[in-house]
């Protein structure tokens, strides 16, 4: 082993001197100490060369106890350097014995104040060390306990003397050890000190709680680099380390509660608004989440529950963070279920109340799930927390949020109710919103679809598609009709319009207009002076305004004739000429008044075809009419495309998802007669 470097530190100064007190034998150290050299010093009385006269009489006495009694001296006194000065000495002395039989005295000397340094030095570190608050502990090359203080036996729960030759992990198997023995291992070789280094487990002093330390570490090495262990402080920061989490808890439920704000009711779509409360329950809150609405309220009939009713439900959506047999125990996103008055869905869309199972027994499955079988899916899905809360909005129990924890270990508490809540409550307004949106709707399509024909009626010479396809939103929807009216001869009215405006009364408006057409269309009128009917009849009506282009077809004289009431041109496709936007005199819409309108007779061969539409399948926000016009002329290159083909073309192709307006389509292909 290599030396200490203690005794290098001190530099003990040896002297030996014979039986009458001549200096024998001087050290290096003692020319160091004393500063004479070992030939002045070599053969000199000790007591005159390095005592002062006032005490000669004082050392000779000692020198004579020592040599006649054989016991050691050990004191501190003054000694004469050579310089003339005056140094206090830490001395010991005692008698040594030959082989000849004779006798001689050591001395062994230090510098009093380098003796006291150290000793003030050990004396502060092991008071700092005993008494101190932080943990301390010494560690041998191998990694075994040399030593502890009380403070870091009273964190580990173990008496001291316990620690000393036995290792971390036989001591602390609770905690991360080979992430703490790797890092004493690199302190050990790079000499690199390990500040402040967190760890987290659980010791012997309490083994049901989570602690947090902090660990430093520093290698130890003496004068001459020597390396003698590992020192390691240990500071308690259980407290800052919860209120850490608290604090990054409460900031990440804040980001929940503003991610929910900026996701959920991006649209009015049920489902969707639905699917995004969801969304953003899973993983931030739950592993599993499911929305479900009372199928009453979806229904827009009251939702109030009496305590032996069932609730009906239906599965709005789902979302999970993986999948699992949790995800098949839930009801799909669709589908109508219904629950027993001991369900705890049941129960919280009964009361309006939140439902919290903090820890999952087996017991409690069935009073989770839909059936026996799904609570079998549950069980086996490891579910062990359970948290259902209510959808309000307005004062009316709309369903439930059902939240499940099967992957996260963490039980639901009382700060997860809180923010499951907030975002109940958040999204509960937007749902409600897209039911009222949805009803709506539903009722303006209704109305509309009613107002419109079924499918085009057969007629003599011409083959007819028609499409209708409502408008994004509610207050959109109402304004576009087609219509194809049978008349005398074989001849064949051909209508599109569009009502200025939107929602219900639009479509009252359109409807009013089909009717006035097809018994206007009945007394055979040449196409400009039935719109010149209609324009009188829809300037009665308050505020109504509507374009329209009337066209007649004849299959014996091979023409149309067309006018038109401020609405976009029909296109002609013709077999070996390129599509064509008909060159028709605008005109002003109905209900303008006072302008008359032109008819315009076009050929219209077998073969030929005729497409009209509203303004809904061509206008954007973002291109010019002329470029979204010329766009649907490219689109009707083929004029031996099915007409059924030709419609979902220009449907899909041209009807843009950012135009939230409604369109009407017809196309009609001039046949031969038979």
């Amino acid at each position: 082993m290599r030396p200490s470097g203690l005794l290098d530190v001190l530099s003990v100064a040896s002297v030996v001197l014979d039986a009458e007190g001549r200096i024998v034998l001087w050290s290096p150290q003692a020319e160091e100490l004393f500063g004479y050299s070992a030939p002045e010093a070599l053969g000199q009385f000790a007591a005159r060369l390095m005592v002062n006269d006032e005490h000669i009489q004082m050392v000779g006495k000692l020198f004579a106890d020592v040599m006649q009694t054989g016991q050691s001296w050990a004191g501190a006194f003054p000694v004469r350097v050579k310089d003339g000065g005056t140094r206090l000495v830490e001395f010991r002395n005692m008698r040594l014995l030959d082989d000849q039989g004779d006798v001689y005295a050591l001395g062994l000397a230090a510098d009093r104040s380098t003796v006291r340094r150290l000793e003030q030095d050990v004396a502060l570190s092991e008071r700092m060390v005993k008494q101190s608050p932080i943990g301390f502990a010494v560690f041998d090359t191998d990694l075994r306990y040399v030593s502890i203080n009380p403070a870091l036996a009273k964190i580990n729960g173990i008496p001291a003397a316990e620690h000393v030759g036995r290792t971390v992990g036989e001591m602390l198997p609770l905690l991360d050890v080979d992430a703490l023995e790797g890092a004493a291992r690199r302190v050990l070789e790079t000499g690199v000190p390990l500040v402040a280094q967190s760890t987290i487990g659980r010791t012997p002093a309490d083994p049901d709680e989570d602690h947090a330390w902090s660990v430093s570490l520093y290698r130890l090495e003496d004068s001459v680099g020597t390396v003698l262990g590992v020192a390691a402080s240990v500071v308690d920061i259980t407290e800052a380390h919860r209120a850490r989490i608290e604090t990054e808890t409460a900031r990440r439920r804040l980001a929940v509660i503003a991610d929910a704000s900026t996701r959920i009711g991006t649209t009015l779509e049920l489902e969707r608004t639905a699917f995004e409360l969801a969304e953003v329950a899973v993983p931030a809150l739950a592993d599993v989440a499911a929305v479900d609405l009372l199928d009453a309220v979806v229904e827009g009939r009251p939702s109030t529950l009496g305590p032996s009713e069932d609730a009906v439900i239906r599965a709005l959506a789902l979302r999970a963070d993986q999948e699992s047999e949790a995800v098949r125990a839930a009801d799909a996103p669709g589908r109508i279920a219904r629950y027993g008055p001991d369900r705890l869905v049941t129960e919280c869309v009964r009361s309006g109340e939140a439902v919290l199972v903090q820890q999952v027994k087996d017991e409690d499955l069935p009073r989770i799930a839909r059936s026996p079988e799904a609570a079998a899916l549950l069980g086996r899905a490891g579910l062990h927390s359970y948290l259902a809360v209510p959808l309000i909005a307005r004062g009316e129990v709309l369903g439930a949020l059902d939240l499940k924890r099967t992957r996260n270990p963490a039980p639901f508490d009382a700060d997860d109710v809180l923010l499951a809540r907030e975002l109940a409550a958040r999204a509960a307004v937007q749902i409600d919103n897209a039911r009222w949106y949805q009803n709506a709707r539903n009722t303006a399509l209704t109305l509309q679809r009613s107002l419109l024909p079924s499918q085009p009626p057969v007629t003599t010479g011409l083959e007819v598609a028609s499409r209708y396809q409502p408008a994004g939103a509610t207050s959109e929807v109402g304004g576009d009709w087609f219509d194809v009216i049978p008349l005398e001869g074989g001849r064949t009215a051909l209508v599109v319009g569009d009502v200025m405006g939107s929602g219900i009364n639009a479509a009252a408006t359109m409807g009013r207009l089909r009717t006035a057409t097809t018994t206007l269309a009945a007394l055979g009128l040449d196409p400009a002076v039935l719109l010149e009917h209609l324009d009188k009849t829809t300037s009665a009506w308050d505020h109504s305004i509507a374009t329209c282009v009337y066209a007649v077809h004849d299959p014996h004289l091979r023409q149309c004739r067309i006018a038109n009431a401020g609405h976009l041109p029909p296109a002609r496709v013709r077999p070996g000429h390129p599509p064509e936007l008909l060159d028709l005199p605008t005109g002003v819409p109905l209900g303008v008044g006072g302008v008359e309108f032109s008819t315009v007779t076009v050929d219209f061969e077998p073969g030929d075809e005729l497409v009209f539409y509203t303004d809904g399948l061509v206008e954007t926000r973002c291109h010019s009419l002329d470029e979204r016009l010329d766009f649907l002329l490219s689109l009707l290159d083929d004029p031996g495309r099915p007409l059924e083909e030709a419609c979902d073309l220009l449907l899909r192709t041209l009807h843009h998802p950012d135009n939230h307006d409604d369109v009407a389509l017809l196309i009609a292909r001039a046949q031969e007669l038979r």
